[in-house]
């Protein structure tokens, strides 16, 4: 009996693995770079994740790819977040990560005091990067949902996520932060939000970012908290730790994400007032064999011969 409990645990164990090896396979990455004519040619760096059957299916017309804008914390290069950007891939997401910041920029100079600790103007050049990235990317996948978008970023670029979001609420659908601490979370509820925190002594929000829990169940906003340090929300981090968010925010796009809607079986269908590209159906007598042609005519010569007098057995 416990041999064949053990049989079939590692049998679960290698169908996961295989699921996850061939999610991940399925899915394509591209860098593509990017040049803004209205701010001196500056290079903007795109790591496009996408499923390869969704991308057929958009290229073909046949879907429109829901759009994921994945930003980067500071001094984290923006391929660093592959793990994020696999699950929404999975979940048949266009997902973009931008590389907002360059060596050539100059160092980003904390002022305590200031709005946003004085990172307003690198705020600033990332919401000016996604709006450029978006307008390159309508050109080379049109099939894409440009206008609602599902922002995230960790650290500083869930600061930037935050902030485009207060900016520009119409356009978004979701935000999910990973450690942000300077900007103030959107408490509108015109979208659900999904934050984690870590648990970090260096790391902490400053006062006022994070709604208390009575304001978050208001507004829609989901924080969770975790053991986790903050530089861990990344490729680098533990395994542990990544598995935790990925499987988190997995739900979470389950639970807000709804392409198809259940069926109210409480009313009855509407009636049919014309026939469309398909004949209405009209019941066809089912054609009689001749058995069923013998039997008719015997009944028929019976009734007959009762109403006849002059016929006797």
């Amino acid at each position: 009996m416990k041999r064949g409990i053990l049989v079939l645990l590692s049998l679960s164990v290698v169908i996961t693995a295989a699921y996850f090896t061939a999610s991940k396979w399925a899915i394509r990455h591209e860098t593509l770079m990017f040049k803004d004519p209205t701010r001196d040619e500056r290079p903007v760096a795109v790591d496009v994740a996408v499923r390869f059957d969704k991308e057929m299916q958009a290229d073909a017309g046949m879907i429109t790819l829901p759009v994921a804008i994945l930003n980067h914390g500071n001094t984290v290069k923006f391929t660093e977040y592959s793990f994020l950007a696999n699950v929404f891939a999975a979940r048949g997401y266009l997902t973009i990560s931008i590389q907002n910041d360059l060596p050539s920029d100059g160092p980003m100079v904390t002022k305590p005091g200031e709005l946003y600790v004085g990172r307003l103007p690198q705020i600033l050049r990332g919401v000016a990067n996604i709006k450029f990235a978006i307008e390159e990317m309508k050109k080379r996948q049109p099939n894409a949902d440009y206008d609602k978008v599902t922002m995230v970023g960790h650290s500083m670029g869930g600061d930037i996520t935050m902030y485009f979001a207060k900016q520009y609420p119409d356009e978004v659908k979701k935000v999910v932060t990973l450690d942000n601490l300077r900007v103030p979370f959107v408490t509108a509820g015109k979208f659900k939000i999904l934050s984690f925190r870590s648990h970090d002594s260096q790391f902490k929000p400053d006062p006022g970012v994070v709604p208390d829990a009575d304001e978050c169940e208001k507004a829609g906003i989901t924080v969770v908290n975790t053991n986790f340090q903050h530089n861990d929300m990344r490729d680098t981090g533990p395994e542990k730790a990544k598995d935790s968010i990925q499987a988190m925010l997995d739900k979470f796009l389950a639970d807000t994400d709804s392409a198809v809607a259940p069926v109210d079986t409480r009313n009855a269908p509407p009636n049919i007032l014309e026939p469309g590209p398909v004949s209405l159906y009209v019941p066809v007598e089912k054609p009689q064999t001749l058995t069923d042609k013998l039997k008719k005519s015997l009944s028929l010569t019976k009734t007959e011969t009762k109403k006849d007098p002059s016929v006797t057995n």
